[in-house]
């Protein structure tokens, strides 16, 4: 099936199958034929809806009205935008913020996985990007932000998306499975699930009130004594 179709089209269903978590590119071609015929062009891409690719994703999963199919609602919206060749259209990324290490004392660096914007709503195995941000108690900072592109070619995606964060002590995610948590973990970073869509900053704002009384593992991460630490533990 894929083998007709141009580098274009095949780019533009690449990526939408990324961000579909349990969705690999020959199931998405599957549905997409199922939903507006073949062969697959750039007018029957444009004409694919939300609604009809949600519910085409659920009905594989035995979910008729694609409810429950597990796949967050601006998932399906995003990949949809992707279908129709719009995927420059992310104008709401956010700005780099320049920062050199010393720049922000008592602080520790967090990833957070996204599909657009500013936003938390990326699954570890499949969002397109994470925002690494250094944060302190009272400042957050973006200071870079990571296309996970080169992970799809990696031998072992999850391993390869670790490694991209390692200098990072936290990550934020909306989800991750077993697996890749240990990786994840093994790579010494603390990974927190968030399942509802949420603003970064938003999230990293309220983090920051964790600072106050910071468990072992952070108080470390910050670079406070193991007398510190104790003291920390003792007043929990």
């Amino acid at each position: 099936m894929t083998t007709s179709l141009s580098r274009e089209l095949a780019l533009r269903i690449a990526l939408a199958a990324r961000i579909l978590p349990g969705v690999d590119v020959p199931r998405l071609i599957g549905i997409l034929h199922d939903k507006v015929g073949s062969p697959l062009d750039d007018e029957k891409l444009k004409a694919i809806t939300v609604t009809n690719l949600k519910t085409g994703i659920g009905s594989l999963d035995g979910e008729e009205d694609g409810e429950d199919i597990g796949i967050g609602l601006e998932n399906i919206k995003l990949a949809v935008r992707y279908l129709w060749g719009e995927e420059e259209g992310d104008e709401d990324i956010p700005e780099i913020q320049p920062y050199k290490d010393g720049d922000m004392p008592e602080s520790i660096r967090v990833a957070v996985a996204s599909n657009s914007g500013a936003l938390l709503n990326g699954h570890f195995g499949s969002c397109i990007r994470f925002l690494v941000y250094q944060l302190s108690r009272n400042e957050c900072r973006l200071i870079d932000i990571r296309s996970t592109l080169e992970a799809d070619s990696a031998e072992d995606r999850n391993l390869f998306r670790a490694e991209m964060i390692k200098d990072c002590h936290v990550l934020f995610i909306q989800s991750i499975g077993g697996p890749a948590a240990a990786k994840v973990i093994r790579a010494d970073i603390y990974p927190i699930k968030i399942p509802d869509v949420i603003s970064a900053e938003e999230q990293l704002k309220e983090f920051q009130a964790v600072f106050d009384a910071a468990p072992p593992w952070m108080a470390k991460a910050l670079g406070r004594s193991a007398e510190e630490r104790k003291r920390f533990a003792l007043h929990e």
